[in-house]
């Protein structure tokens, strides 16, 4: 197999160690008189965008941020809890660049780009370095040295953590940055800003369509490059893990623009998230993987015992992770965890009055560590968990079940994180390109702060130098014209539907298609049925969604309608892609596709590529195929026992 002749994955030459090395060595540069000349724009300002848009105006770039939220600081980063991961091995267990890179590969189900994951090993270990100098308050062992804590998929412990509220933490030393950037003039902060359209002039990205949230009124804004860094697509699913306000729609516009969208299938479903409670849910709450170190997961050994946990002896538990995965036990990867959780529910064995849960249970460390131990590991995540539940975890085991969290897929870039459309970036969260088929746990508050820290200043640099005597684009250009009116154009058609359903309901209407076809288990009967049902869906969205107030105000509900309308033609997307893929891998679970004891079953053989999907506006996208070649960690049917 091939890769698509549209597909350059720009991979520097020379053994897998050097790459990285050789390419910084060797990459183009612009000089600082030239930065000076040059204009960046960065969309999204979490952890990808705001370590982005500090880094290259420190650089001396001319960079505009945009973001939805009225704060950098309420970028979905912040909810990020249990660690960063970094080969540091700060905890003498054996630990290495090289065994966090294999980790990585073997944790995605070798569906990832070996080059793309061996250069985030690398740079792991300056991340925490750069953290620690902004003042990020780490945990410490007793003898003042950074603690470390183990996660999902690995045997070493290398997840640098701040209790259970890494993200925040991480995400204030990076906005830190930002806004010492904003004070000096550097940046140009652009908040409460949402962007719906990229500009392409000469087939370059040359900047991008923006609307006030609050006034409702539509911007143009040029740059000789843009960055986008905004985020995953899990809302598709209605309820999840995410904020409300993440969504796809800057990651679709720029697909529709000419960026090939990479695995839309890809999605994570998190083992350790508070199980719904009922119908009027809108999102819901993450419980770290961390939780898993002094946590044992176990169901009832009898079908339908609903006695209470406490009354339940060891000998009727069923402790299913260590059963099953004697060597990894509860801390096997996320995937894995979920579809065990899923499969001793569907069997009766679920707790809770829905039977949609499994306990989590800290018995045993509280008994061998002590109260306060746990307190200090994970005080806030037991308060959090005791406000939302009303019980105790101290006391009581934890309810948990899976939750779609993280989505691998994302926009294709190549190796410098360049979209197929030039000039167009796409960074952390909205890329494809580290994680495959599975994220490990704390891996991606470490691709984010690579991807802005360490590998964009780089690269970006790599293209510029092209682009030293092109002078700023006045935003009367045809182009930032023709992408204004069709901007206008969708908006104005949103709201001229005047129909009865409201953006909610149709959007809870494409969640349930997508959890129950394209979530934790898919089949070819169940993805097909599912594709009839989103277009079904999407004339239903364009004929008879309501969306109250007016254009040129400040309207939530027209903002959330853009997004929902993105969204159902991302699901169309993402089934045609499960539907391609016949095989299981990750998170990626086909249902005619496992192995004799229900495990994932590659078929290395005819999918071992990345899906490239190119937009073809009304016929059916085109699939381009990137070979994924392995010259260090060779595939083998995964096994964690």
């Amino acid at each position: 197999m091939a890769s698509s002749p549209k597909l350059n994955s720009r991979i520097p030459t020379g053994p897998m160690a050097d790459k990285w090395t050789n390419l910084k060595s060797s990459v183009r540069l612009v000089s600082p008189a030239n930065k000076r000349r040059l204009d960046v724009i960065v969309v999204g300002t979490g952890l990808a965008g705001a370590s982005a848009a500090a880094a290259l105006a420190e650089l001396g770039y001319n960079v505009k941020a945009f973001c939805f939220q009225d704060s950098p600081r309420r970028a979905h980063s912040i909810a990020a809890q249990g660690g960063i991961n970094a080969a540091k091995n700060y905890a003498n267990d054996g630990d290495s660049v090289h065994r966090l890179f294999y980790d990585t590969v073997k944790g995605g189900d070798y569906r990832a780009r070996e080059a793309n994951v061996h250069r985030l090993a690398e740079v792991s270990t300056a991340i925490i370095d750069q953290c620690v100098a902004q003042g990020v308050p780490f945990a410490r062992e007793y003898g003042g040295l950074l603690d470390n804590r183990s996660f999902g998929g690995v045997q070493v412990s290398r997840t640098f953590y701040a209790r259970g509220q890494t993200g925040q933490q991480l995400l204030l030393g990076a906005y830190s940055a930002l806004e010492r950037q904003v004070a000096k003039g550097a940046v140009k902060m652009y908040s409460r800003h949402e962007m719906l359209e990229v500009v392409v002039i000469d087939g370059k990205a040359r900047g991008i369509i923006a609307r006030n949230l609050v006034t409702g009124e539509l911007e143009r804004h040029f740059g000789h490059a843009v960055l986008l860094c905004t985020g995953g697509y899990g809302n598709v699913f209605y309820l999840s893990t995410n904020a409300m306000g993440s969504n796809v729609t800057a990651a679709w516009k720029a697909y529709k623009k000419g960026a090939f969208f990479g695995n839309p299938c890809f999605t994570q479903i998190h083992p350790t998230c508070i199980p719904v409670s009922g119908e009027y849910q809108s999102k819901l709450t993450l419980m770290s993987e961390s939780l898993r170190n002094d946590g044992r997961v176990w169901v009832p050994k009898a079908v339908g015992d609903k006695r209470k946990p406490e009354d339940i002896p060891d000998e009727e538990r069923d402790y299913y992770l260590e059963r099953r995965y004697p060597s990894f036990g509860n801390l096997v990867p996320r995937d894995v965890a979920s579809r065990a959780a899923k499969q001793a529910c569907d069997e009766g064995r679920g707790v809770g009055a829905s039977g949609l849960a499994v306990y989590l249970d800290f018995r045993d460390s509280i008994k061998r560590l002590g109260h306060h131990v746990i307190s200090e590991r994970y005080g806030n995540l037991f308060e959090m968990y005791e406000k939302i539940t009303g019980e105790d975890p101290y006391k009581t085991p934890m309810r948990i079940y899976p939750a779609v969290h993280y989505t691998m897929g994302g926009l294709w870039v190549d190796y410098n994180l360049m979209t197929t459309v030039p000039g167009l970036y796409a960074l952390g969260e909205a890329n494809f390109s580290d994680h495959g088929a599975n994220r490990l746990g704390a891996s991606a508050l470490m691709q984010g702060l690579a991807d802005g820290y360490f590998v964009i200043p780089y690269t970006l640099g790599e293209y510029l130098a092209d682009d030293i005597r092109t002078p700023a684009i006045a935003t009367s250009h045809p182009a930032f014209e023709a992408a204004e009116k069709e901007v206008r154009d969708r908006i104005e058609r949103l709201m001229n539907v005047k129909g009865k359903q409201t953006v909610e309901d149709l959007h809870k209407k494409l969640g349930k298609i997508m959890w129950d076809y394209c979530g934790m288990a898919r089949n070819e009967q169940g993805l097909n049925k599912a594709l009839g049902m989103i277009r079904e869906l999407k004339s239903e969205f364009w004929s008879d969604v309501r969306i109250p107030g007016a254009i040129n105000e400040f309207n939530p509900e027209l903002d959330k309608a853009g997004r929902v309308a993105d969204f159902i033609e991302l699901g169309e997307l993402m089934v045609q892609d499960a539907l391609y893929r016949k095989e299981s891998c990750g998170g990626h679970f086909r249902e005619e596709s496992q192995t004799e004891d229900g495990e994932a079953k590659r078929d290395d053989e005819n999918f071992s590529f990345v899906a490239a999907w190119e937009y073809t506006g009304d016929s059916a996208p085109t699939l381009h195929k990137e070979e994924l070649t392995f010259e260090i960690v060779k595939p083998t049917q995964r096994s964690y026992k």
